[in-house]
């Protein structure tokens, strides 16, 4: 059984390796450019509110990454290595942001994501997001998705999603 906690500066680069190795599915469904994108730099990382997924050994096989944005908690990246998948790991890191969130008083967790890709709005719907519609996209969302365009996502394959919290 993998524990989470708070991930330490000095396993930071421990992290996109894992990342990288999670992207790889996307190669399977025709993503190929998805899969060859850098993973998030360590930079990045130490700027960021992060958690592992540890094994028994204590070596991270997973992490969440978030930031507050706009009252929210948004969830910048979540990454669990092949070896672990299906487990549940993920949906548990998921729920830790939100304890960490609910604790900061935040109002919801928030991502983006792939609209039809099956471990994307799929998977995050059935962990109790909903997909906004435009009229619900903040200001701070819409200025990520803008970002995602210029880095040569098509904004028509990306979604808005919103997990409300109980403070």
């Amino acid at each position: 059984m993998t524990r989470i906690r708070t991930a330490r500066p000095e396993e930071l680069d421990r992290l996109p390796p894992i990342e990288r190795a999670s992207g790889e599915l996307f190669r399977d469904i025709g993503m190929a450019h998805i899969a060859d994108d850098d993973p998030m730099p360590v930079a990045t990382l130490r700027r960021h509110h992060v958690w592992v997924a540890v094994d028994v050994t204590d070596a991270p096989v997973a992490f969440a990454v978030a930031a507050e944005l706009a009252g929210c908690a948004h969830l910048e990246q979540i990454s669990v290595h092949p070896d672990h998948a299906r487990r549940g790991i993920g949906a548990r890191l998921i729920d830790r942001v939100g304890d960490w969130a609910a604790g900061r008083g935040l109002a919801a967790l928030t991502l983006t994501t792939f609209r039809s890709v099956p471990w994307n709005e799929p998977y995050y719907r059935r962990l109790g997001f909903r997909v906004l519609p435009p009229g619900e996209i903040t200001p701070e969302l819409a200025g990520i998705l803008a970002a995602e365009a210029e880095r040569g996502l098509d904004p028509a394959t990306r979604v808005c999603m919103r997990r409300e919290l109980r403070l």
